[in-house]
């Protein structure tokens, strides 16, 4: 049987445009972004695109909260909270994220 419509491919469940990357470096402090009397938290990167990351830590952020992220010694790195669950946090970082340190996180040294 034929349709006068075209053939519409299935929903994808996953909303980023670029891939995330497994991580080699994966220590990370965040800040509170505005809050000079917030303490720096300890948390782990666990994967991470040019646009944003995912970290696991023990600290509950809402949506929408600005942060600063270290990874690893970096400088600090501008991002907004997109979701927080199951001591995870997803971030958007609000600058695209600088191809050396992208590079640094990212690449295995053998």
């Amino acid at each position: 049987m034929h349709s006068q419509f075209r053939a519409v491919k299935p929903a994808l469940i996953e909303h980023r445009q670029m891939d995330r990357h497994p991580v080699q470096i994966q220590r990370t402090s965040i800040r509170q972004n505005g809050k000079a009397t917030k303490a720096t938290k300890s948390g782990e990167l666990v994967d991470v695109s040019v646009y944003g990351c995912r970290l696991s830590c023990d600290s509950k952020f809402s949506d929408g909260t600005n942060l600063w992220l270290r990874f690893d010694g970096s400088s600090p790195v501008s991002a907004t909270t997109i979701w927080c669950k199951g001591g995870q946090i997803g971030c958007r970082f609000d600058e695209k994220l600088d191809q050396g340190l992208f590079r640094s996180l990212t690449l295995i040294n053998d």
